[in-house]
C-alpha cells in the first residue's frame, strides 16, 4: 500500500523509494513515470532505493533466489548421482556379458575340437554308401564373435 500523499515530515520525504523534490504537488505512479526519456530523473525525482520497503522487497528476493539456486544445485546433484549409478550398473553388464563371451567362445573351441575328433572315427562319415564328398562348412557363430 502506498504511503499517504503528501508525505510526513521527514528530511527527505520518499514515495515507494523516490525522493520527493521541493516543491512538487503530485507524486510520480511509477518509477518510469519518475524517470524520463534516457533515464534521466524528472522534476527532480531521485530514485532513492534505500526506503525500508525496497530493503525488505531487496532481502526477500534475495532469499526467494537462495532457495531457489539451492534446489536447481540439489537437482543437478540428483540427476548427476543417478547417472553415475547407471553407469556403475552398465559397467557390472558389460563385465558380465565379457566374461560370457569368454565362456561361450570356449565352449566354442571344445566342441569344434570334439567334433573334428569324432569326425576322424565316424562310423557314418566312414561307411562306404555314404561316399559322398562333404564340402567343408563355414563356421556360422565366427562371424558374431568380436575380434
Amino acid at each position: 500500500m502506498a504511503p499517504p500523499w503528501p508525505p510526513p515530515a521527514r528530511a527527505s520525504p520518499r514515495v515507494g523509494g523516490l525522493r520527493v523534490p521541493s516543491g512538487v504537488s503530485e507524486p510520480p505512479r511509477d518509477f518510469h513515470e519518475a524517470r524520463g526519456a534516457g533515464g534521466k530523473s524528472q522534476q527532480g525525482w531521485i530514485w532513492d532505493p534505500e526506503s525500508p520497503e525496497d530493503d525488505d522487497r531487496k532481502v526477500r528476493r534475495r532469499e526467494k533466489n537462495r532457495v531457489a539456486a539451492q534446489r536447481s544445485r540439489k537437482k543437478q546433484t540428483q540427476k548427476a548421482d543417478k547417472l553415475h549409478e547407471e553407469y556403475e550398473c552398465l559397467e557390472q553388464e558389460n563385465t558380465m556379458l565379457r566374461r560370457e563371451i569368454g565362456k561361450l567362445t570356449e565352449e566354442l573351441k571344445h566342441l569344434t575340437e570334439a567334433l573334428k575328433e569324432h569326425e576322424k572315427m565316424c562310423p557314418l562319415l566312414l561307411c562306404p554308401l555314404n561316399f559322398v564328398p562333404v564340402p567343408p562348412r563355414p563356421d556360422p557363430v565366427a562371424g558374431c564373435l568380436p575380434r
